[in-house]
């Protein structure tokens, strides 16, 4: 999956000289945690939190009146708080290596510029969120059925033979292992809904020959 097919195209954003307020005041309007800093060429150069703003706000313990805050409060510019030369990817990089970058980077949000670092879109945790519901076929409904299996070529073949024996219409198929561990994977069928004593039948037919976990429907039955 490709970024440039997720991301969000019309990115709110602020330049440099900004003041700190127009920041906050953005992010609240449009409910979004961070703003790419661009320059006047629309390439990236920074970025700026909710957080950096929070950090930068004086705390309600300040011993400063009223018109020294409003006046350090309008002195706060972007570049005084942003984070410089933000992580920023590619429309063309994919989906997982931009996840793998926010976890890596403990950030929620990513720019995506061209190749001469101009702004082309903004990828959040929020849309990691969207497509992991996408991929699943979550809002579909249905059963998952969740295996352990060898990590072996051919292994899920015999598991599609008994739900196309059954008329099992599978929706989506995901598969993960554990770190650490050889030798077995993880692997989550998703089909559509069937009468409840057929799903019962099948999930029967499935326990006696593979490792069937679980599956769930409105609930989840162990195994």
């Amino acid at each position: 999956m490709l970024i440039r097919d997720w991301m969000t195209r019309h990115v709110i954003t602020v330049t440099a000289e900004a003041p700190m307020l127009k920041a906050g005041k953005l992010m609240k309007d449009h409910d979004v945690q961070c703003l790419p800093v661009i320059d006047d060429g629309g390439r990236v150069i920074g970025i700026v939190s909710a957080g950096d703003v929070k950090a930068a706000s004086p705390s309600k313990a300040t011993t400063l009146d009223m018109n020294e805050l409003y006046y350090l409060l309008f002195e706060l510019k972007i570049k005084d708080i942003m984070t410089p030369n933000p992580v920023a990817v590619e429309a063309l990089d994919t989906v997982e290596q931009a996840a793998l970058l926010m976890l890596e980077k403990d950030i929620v949000s990513l720019p995506v510029v061209d190749a001469d670092k101009k702004l082309i879109g903004i990828i959040t945790n929020h849309d990691i969120f969207k497509i992991l519901l996408n991929i699943t076929g979550v809002r579909a409904g249905g059963v998952q059925l969740a295996f352990r299996l060898p990590d072996k070529i051919g292994t899920l073949r015999s598991i599609f033979s008994v739900l196309w024996d059954h008329q099992a219409g599978i929706i989506s198929v995901l598969s993960s292992s554990d770190e650490g561990e050889e030798g077995e994977r993880n692997v989550y069928v998703r089909m559509r809904p069937m009468e409840q004593a057929r799903e019962e039948a099948l999930a029967k037919i499935l326990k006696e020959r593979f490792n069937l976990l679980y599956w769930a429907r409105d609930e989840v039955y162990l195994f």
